[in-house]
């Protein structure tokens, strides 16, 4: 297995409003994780909503965030961006639509994507999904990955732990990932 940790939408502007109970119990153990993978030389993403002012994506529900050229863009110190890990700005859901990553993950010969951030149900799935559509084994990391509330989260990850695309979808922890990949 040749893995690769995409972290979604973990940004400063996501965790301006503190009091994000569900987000924020995620944000320590994914920074550990991040510097365990870090050691064992496993790529690390962050794909970063980044919009612009006017966006399409806005016209909904959705209040202006994550303008492009802002500091609300950027991974949140937490997790302390590295020299070597990508940061990758995306304009909607999923972190493979209109960006680079496929190719990216290609040239670094990853075969295996691991999804996490936030939030479960919509951008972390919406990864998830275009990962398995890119041919690419995914796994959703549960215990790194949140929604704002946690019903949300374990409704969203149920309906794919016995799915019949098993084993190229997997949900799983981070502790049994990194036993799998032999780092732990």
């Amino acid at each position: 297995m040749k893995a690769c940790i995409v972290v979604v939408d973990m940004i400063e502007d996501n965790f301006a409003q503190r009091g994000r109970r569900e987000e924020e119990r995620i944000v320590e153990p994914l920074a550990h994780f991040l510097r365990v993978c870090r050691k064992a030389s496993i790529p690390i993403v962050f794909a970063c909503d980044s919009f612009y002012e006017q966006d399409f994506i806005f016209r909904g529900r959705m209040r202006p965030h994550a303008i492009r050229g802002t500091e609300g863009t950027r991974p949140i110190m937490d997790l302390e961006v590295k020299k070597g890990d990508i940061v990758l700005e995306k304009r909607r859901f999923s972190a493979f639509f209109k960006t680079d990553l496929d190719q990216t993950l290609r040239t670094l010969g990853v075969d295996t994507v691991c999804v996490c951030g936030m939030n479960t149900h919509f951008c972390v799935l919406a990864t998830a999904f275009d990962s398995l559509s890119h041919d690419f084994y995914t796994i959703i990391l549960e215990d790194l990955c949140a929604s704002f509330k946690r019903e949300i989260h374990e409704s969203c990850l149920n309906l794919y732990r016995y799915s019949a695309i098993y084993p190229l979808l997997r949900v799983m922890d981070s502790r049994a990932f990194l036993e799998e990949v032999g780092i732990v």
